[in-house]
């Protein structure tokens, strides 16, 4: 089955271009001019990854995607704006964004994004039959207790295996050094207070063994966060 794509964009050349190029790659497309008929297109076609623009008529993307968000839609969303700056780029993660394009992009790049964004839905689609967890490049299967980083093997201790998959599942979301602490150590824990620093440091340096970009970030002040940057 086709893949559905919905792009949402007032500018009639950028539906255009999109619609044409999504469809030779053999993608189904639909289109809005409007946030508010893009809400309406989600609901009736049910796409699989939806691109949509930011400043828009009705109602602006910022908005679609926080409504889809709190209706509970996981579809991926890669949003389109026309300004590059940080600001922006935050506030659409934050609401639940995917991922983001300034304008004007080169159409290979969003082709591109669009082929990540939708195989890691499958990915998802695939982890919720089976016992493996997935982020970006990194696989974690349950039952065999094996961890592979770009199809290459990362061997962790217990502790690393259990830190890591407290992260696997709440990719995005910032974690407290003390819930990770409660979580993978216990309320009674009453060890060295530098533990967690030196076990995400430890993850850290076997994730990133062979090249890999830094997934675990530090958020000062907050705790620790699964998020490619």
């Amino acid at each position: 089955m086709r893949e559905k794509i919905l792009v949402v964009d007032d500018d009639d050349k950028i539906i255009s271009m999109l619609r044409r190029s999504l469809a030779f790659e053999g993608y189904t497309v639909f289109t809005a001019d409007n946030g508010q008929e893009g809400l309406r297109q989600v609901l009736e076609q049910e796409p699989d990854l939806i691109v949509l623009d930011v400043m828009m008529p009705k109602v602006d993307g910022w908005e679609v995607v926080r409504r889809l968000r709190e209706g509970g839609a996981d579809t991926p969303v890669l949003m389109l704006t026309a300004k590059d700056e940080v600001g922006d780029r935050v506030k659409g993660l934050d609401l639940g964004a995917d991922d983001y394009l300034v304008k004007p992009f080169a159409l290979e790049e969003l082709l591109a994004r669009v082929r990540v964004l939708l195989r890691r839905k499958a990915q998802r689609t695939e982890q919720a039959s089976s016992n493996r967890v997935y982020y970006e490049d990194v696989v974690m299967d349950l039952d065999t207790r094996e961890v592979f980083r770009s199809e290459k093997r990362v061997d962790l201790t217990t502790k690393e295996f259990e830190l890591l998959h407290l992260f696997l599942q709440n990719p995005k979301r910032v974690l407290s050094r003390d819930l990770i602490m409660e979580k993978i150590w216990g309320y009674d824990y009453s060890g060295e207070s530098n533990v967690l620093e030196v076990y995400i440091a430890l993850i850290r340096q076997k994730t990133e063994e062979h090249g890999g970009k830094r997934l675990i970030q530090t958020v000062r002040g907050a705790g620790y966060v699964l998020r490619g940057e």
